[in-house]
């Protein structure tokens, strides 16, 4: 068996010595030898010879059990925070998963429509993205490309027609020219 270094475990090691575990137990938890443990205790002065282990281990510094607490604190939170991370990715997937359900929803009101010719109005498939944009020559609106498939949009706003713009504090309203006439169909 290669001999391998025992001082990443150190503060483990002491702890077991002060429990007043056994070198054939300790080694059995470090997969070494038990000449490898002992030679390591005489190294570390983790023992004394002829002498109660515990008797000189009294005066050693007791940091090591802070750290072992510090540390299992440490490996605590970041699987409390891993965990919290998959449930976040989770409700995305879910959230995700469902905006595509709503966005396949959409073609069953232009089978609606294609069947039913009547002034009812539509309801729209749900909010579209858009940009408003000041630039060189000018102000736009950028609308999403799938507004083309808007049946509202088809129906009362497709091709030029003239808007009045009302700015408000919280938002941009754009309404029809020319007064409501078409608004009571």
């Amino acid at each position: 068996m290669s001999r391998r270094s025992l001082r990443p475990q150190l503060n483990q090691i002491r702890g077991w010595v002060r429990q007043g575990r056994t070198d054939a137990w300790i080694a059995h938890q470090l997969d070494v030898t038990v000449q490898q443990i002992q030679a390591f205790k005489r190294e570390q002065d983790l023992e004394v010879d002829g002498a109660d282990p515990g008797a000189s281990l009294e005066e050693v510094d007791l940091r090591a059990e802070d750290d072992a607490a510090i540390a299992a604190e440490l490996e605590e939170e970041a699987a409390r925070r891993a965990e919290e991370e998959a449930k976040a990715a989770e409700e995305a997937a879910r959230k995700a998963a469902e905006e595509e359900a709503d966005e396949e929803e959409p073609a069953k009101p232009k089978r609606a429509r294609a069947r039913s010719r009547s002034r009812a109005r539509k309801k729209a498939a749900g909010p579209l993205e858009a940009t408003f944009d000041h630039g060189e020559e000018g102000y736009g609106l950028w609308l999403d490309p799938a507004v083309e498939d808007d049946p509202v949009y088809a129906e009362h706003w497709a091709g030029h027609r003239p808007v009045e713009v009302t700015i408000e504090e919280d938002q941009i309203v754009i309404r029809r020219a020319g007064g409501d006439e078409d608004d009571d169909d």
